[in-house]
């Protein structure tokens, strides 16, 4: 028996953890709801409504919390997607920013419960990482137009065969 994750996440829901959870393991794979605890009738939330749902995806175990409306999600903690092919990102993007999600900026969005993903290409951090400085820096340049990541974009720059600039 593989050992129990030692360290996972809790995010802060408002009310919306299982409805989260059902639509976090809908879209990975080597996942699913693990546990769901409800109030009872001794509150605060409503009687029978989600307290605390856990939940797996690609294996790693989250909890979500119903906890009320007064702390919510910001860009400085955001779930980041390893991609190994542009269908994988744009599968991602088009999942997490269906039904009221919001794309951002140089491969950000946030979902329509309000968290921040980060829909990643691999190959964007293997161009960043190569030992030619203007290479990586036109990689950069045309990342930062961008907001879902387009590889083939990256590649043109990288090549030289585009520079955009910054916006």
């Amino acid at each position: 028996m593989p050992p129990k994750q030692k360290i996972s996440t809790c995010l802060w829901f408002d009310s919306q953890a299982e409805q989260a959870a059902q639509f976090y393991v809908s879209i990975f794979d080597n996942s699913r709801i693990t546990s769901i605890s409800r109030y009872g009738e001794a509150g605060p939330g409503p009687e029978g409504s989600a307290m605390v749902v856990t939940f797996e995806l690609e294996g790693l175990a989250f909890m979500g919390l119903n906890g009320g409306p007064m702390f919510k999600f910001t860009e400085a903690i955001s779930m980041k997607v390893d991609c190994a092919s542009q269908a994988e990102v744009d599968f991602y993007w088009d999942k997490l920013t269906a039904d009221g999600g919001q794309p951002g900026r140089c491969a950000w969005l946030k979902d329509k419960f309000g968290l921040s993903w980060q829909i990643v290409p691999t190959r964007l951090v293997e161009l960043l990482q190569g030992a030619d400085a203007k290479r990586s820096q036109r990689v950069m340049n045309a990342m930062l137009g961008m907001s879902k990541i387009d590889i083939a974009a990256l590649e043109k720059a990288h090549a030289g065969e585009a520079s955009p600039s910054p916006p």
